[in-house]
């Protein structure tokens, strides 16, 4: 007998799928029923399912808890010609994000509980993917005075950074880390030296030399991961350093990880894949940050996350209008859309050349990120909230920023062709986006 649908929410069955959840050891095929908005069951009968049930095909495809971003920029208020809170969502969408971190770069900044709450607000307002404010570390992000991180925290805020600014004040981060652990809260820092990178525009090396471009040199970073995880050692606290880029910075990753210090780090997809000779065409689109490095770089970042000396993948979205990005290349912000591309650069990039598993990538994209920022996310356990995403791994597509859902039209993987792509993305039980023949339709 069919049980009666109780809730205001249509039940849905994910039929035929491989559900791939790392929180729980599961890789295999299976039916996930969802009701109330939750996961109900794995493998229901059909005697189970009610009669009202949605159905999803997803035999040849992955089904996986929806991915956890740690730190978009959704620029609203203030800069909504780059993005907005919803044109944002929307993209995460159709990228599989069910979770996104929002960076405190907005205008004004979110320093206040008022700002915080107002991001919540909005994002309630739309109704897309889940959004969770990370607040100021300092005042006014400017470096000087620690915000109050206590009031932040009591508002809403799910952690505290500058990004993409660095800290450059060593005081300031290591009272915020000692600070933080009454809160049990993560604090998250750009790893870069401001007065080495000032003026950089690509990686510092011979492609830099010989465009005769200013470099970013990977000092700049290296010694910012050394400060960073030796204060996280000192105070205990939770840090997160990420994005990271260097070979260096990997070498002092995993050295205090093997005597258990509690830090985490992530990488950015343009950083898994592509090398500074893209910047030999003068495109803006490649000047991103953190910057593409050469390719020992790559190969070292690829093996880290690989071995989980890196423990996620986050998007690095940094949205920028076009009359931004048109500049010449000295000139251009660096910034990018990524929340449409991420999963498949990571499926082409890392699943496709068997560098990791599927297990493994969603681990970085969902489950890890998710206990990073101590979410209730990143699994597919009875009873959590119904955040999934169905992939077809084998699907084919040229990227066209032109048909991003994201108001920002520039990214790095123009007119690559890339593997894997959202068919359905669900958030708390809702199916807010479904791409049907290649043409995404928001829900």
């Amino acid at each position: 007998m069919s049980m009666p649908n109780t809730s205001g929410l249509q039940p849905i069955v994910i039929e035929g799928g491989r559900v791939i959840d790392p929180a729980n050891n599961i890789d295999r095929i299976a039916r996930l029923l969802i009701t109330e908005g939750l996961i109900t069951a794995i493998d229901p009968s059909d005697d189970d399912v009610p009669g009202d049930a949605h159905w999803i095909d997803a035999r040849a495809r992955i089904v996986a808890p929806g991915l956890v971003d740690l730190g978009a920029e959704l620029r609203q208020p203030g800069r909504e010609e780059d993005e907005t809170i919803q044109t944002g969502s929307d993209a995460a969408l159709a990228g599989g994000y069910t979770s996104v971190l929002c960076c405190s770069n907005t205008n004004p900044v979110i320093d206040s509980a008022a700002a915080v709450e107002l991001v919540s607000q909005i994002a309630q307002r739309v109704g897309g993917v889940r959004v969770f404010p990370i607040a100021c570390l300092s005042k006014g992000r400017e470096a000087e005075q620690m915000a109050e991180l206590g009031i932040l925290a009591e508002a809403g805020a799910i952690g505290f950074s500058d990004s993409p600014r660095p800290m450059p004040n060593d005081a300031l981060l290591k009272r915020a880390l000692d600070y933080c652990r009454m809160f049990d809260l993560p604090i998250f820092d750009r790893p870069e030296v401001p007065s080495l990178a000032e003026g950089g525009v690509m990686h510092d090396g011979r492609v830099s030399l010989v465009l005769g471009l200013k470099g970013l040199p990977t000092e700049a970073e290296d010694l910012a991961v050394a400060r960073d995880v030796r204060l996280a050692e000192a105070t205990k606290g939770r840090l997160h350093v990420g994005p990271v880029s260097t070979m260096g910075a990997i070498d002092m990753i995993g050295r205090v990880k093997a005597r258990d210090i509690a830090i985490s780090a992530s990488v950015c997809p343009h950083n898994l894949h592509g090398s500074d000779a893209l910047l030999r065409s003068f495109d803006s689109r490649f000047k991103v940050h953190p910057p593409m490095r050469s390719p020992a770089h790559v190969e070292t970042l690829q093996q880290a996350v690989a071995d989980g000396t890196i423990d996620a993948i986050q998007s690095g979205h940094m949205p920028r209008a076009r009359e931004k990005k048109g500049n010449d290349l000295e000139q251009a912000p660096f910034g990018a859309a990524a929340l449409e591309t991420t999963l498949a650069a990571v499926i082409t990039d890392m699943i496709r050349t068997e560098i990791m598993s599927w297990s493994r990538a969603i681990e970085c994209l969902s489950t890890n990120p998710a206990r990073i920022a101590k979410l209730p996310a990143g699994t597919l356990s009875i009873g959590a909230a119904a955040d999934v995403t169905v992939i077809d791994p084998d699907s084919a597509w040229t990227v066209h920023a032109d048909g991003f859902l994201s108001r920002c039209q520039s990214t790095p993987m123009e007119n690559r062709e890339l593997h894997g792509r959202v068919t359905h993305t669900v958030v708390g039980g809702r199916l807010l986006f479904v791409c049907v023949e290649e043409s995404a339709i928001i829900v």
